[in-house]
């Protein structure tokens, strides 16, 4: 994965260096690479194309570290330390910051456009579709922004769930259905059940993140921990308690691993993926 995404990044030389350099550090050199690792496994079980899922798996990539970027500007955030090192508006300057991710966006719509993905155009540009409803308004913008509405209020569990299947979930699940969408071995079915699945993952990975930003330390996480609750943010912690919240990780694997048992041996990544998502430390 890393090896693609220096492939489709722009080369550092080329003009406007810094806003390129600023891109390429956002995105290179870090992170679990989780959506990317969902779009291949999902792929597999679609009997896709690798060279096909190895596009999608970038641009997804590019979206999520586009959002990082955004998310630790101080109008945001505000965050100094991500995947280990400073925050790109810190390592280079807000605006250049701001632009790297403005950047990212167009450019992930540009490397899913210019590449064969599917067996038809129409199939193509619906996957085009799938990533921008993610990525948008009804996807992980529209959850940034219920996020930022939320500080310092007192939210239900069902309130909780709704902002993060749009700004954790939605992402998530496009990985995981867009890798599927490049190959053509899944009945209608076997898809809703993919789907099921990967909502599933998608909420169980934030609740996990809500105990690691709890109970691990900065060192550990690469990121600021504790900042949940010094910004007095509405939590899965703060609302179950801690071993309520492991608990509900536990509930959401196993409601991962029912959606695929039909699946067998085919989806033996997508569970290791489940496990990895719920018994992480970092």
């Amino acid at each position: 994965m890393e090896a693609a995404l220096q492939r489709f990044l722009p080369a550092p030389e080329i003009a406007p260096e810094r806003l390129h350099r600023a891109m390429r550090y956002a995105v290179l050199g870090g992170g679990k690479r989780v959506r990317p690792l969902l779009c291949f496994a999902a792929g597999e079980l679609a009997a896709a194309d690798p060279a096909r899922v190895e596009v999608v798996a970038a641009a997804v990539e590019m979206i999520h570290a586009y959002s990082l970027i955004h998310d630790d500007l101080p109008c945001m955030d505000d965050d100094v330390l991500r995947r280990g090192k400073p925050t790109c508006h810190v390592e280079f300057d807000e605006a250049t910051a701001l632009l790297a991710g403005d950047a990212l966006q167009p450019l992930a719509f540009q490397i899913l456009a210019e590449h064969v993905l599917a067996d038809s155009p129409g199939a193509q540009i619906e996957m085009l579709k799938i990533l921008a409803l993610a990525s948008g308004s009804r996807g992980m913008a529209g959850g940034q922004a219920i996020d930022l509405a939320s500080v310092g209020k007192a939210l239900s569990l069902p309130e909780l769930e709704l902002m993060h299947i749009h700004k954790t979930g939605a992402l998530i699940r496009a990985a995981t259905v867009l890798g599927a969408r490049c190959g053509s071995g899944l009945a209608p079915d076997e898809f809703q059940r993919l789907e099921r699945y990967a909502k599933t993952v998608g909420l169980a990975f934030q609740v996990v993140d809500d105990v690691l930003d709890c109970d691990a330390s900065t060192a550990t996480l690469g990121k600021t921990a504790g900042k949940d609750v010094a910004q007095a943010k509405p939590t899965y912690v703060s609302i179950l308690g801690l071993a309520r919240a492991r608990a509900l990780a536990e509930e959401l694997r196993a409601e991962a691993h029912a959606a695929l048992s039909p699946f067998g041996a085919k989806a033996a990544r997508l569970r290791e993926l489940a496990d990895f998502i719920v018994l992480r430390k970092f």
